[in-house]
């Protein structure tokens, strides 16, 4: 377990308090909930910038094996050093 020391205005500490969101579980779960909205909006922001990029063109079956052959021979090589 980690110990967090977070500053905040009287008013809210109280409130938060009285709400019982200073609760180690509960900021645990609040903590989670932005965690992976933040994740969501990376992904969406990601996704624009995906279809914002032009279509890369098609390649030829050939295209396609030589760069998988390759891929391989540079996995070969590094697991032999």
């Amino acid at each position: 377990m980690t110990t967090v020391q977070i500053v905040l205005p009287d008013g809210l500490a109280q409130e938060a308090e009285q709400a019982g969101l200073l609760a180690p579980e509960s900021l645990a779960g609040l903590l989670r909930d932005q965690l992976r909205a933040k994740r969501g909006e990376q992904l969406l922001a990601a996704m624009q910038r995906m279809s914002a990029e032009p279509d890369p063109p098609a390649m030829a079956p050939e295209e396609v094996a030589a760069e998988i052959a390759a891929m391989r021979a540079e996995l070969r090589a590094a697991r032999s050093l």
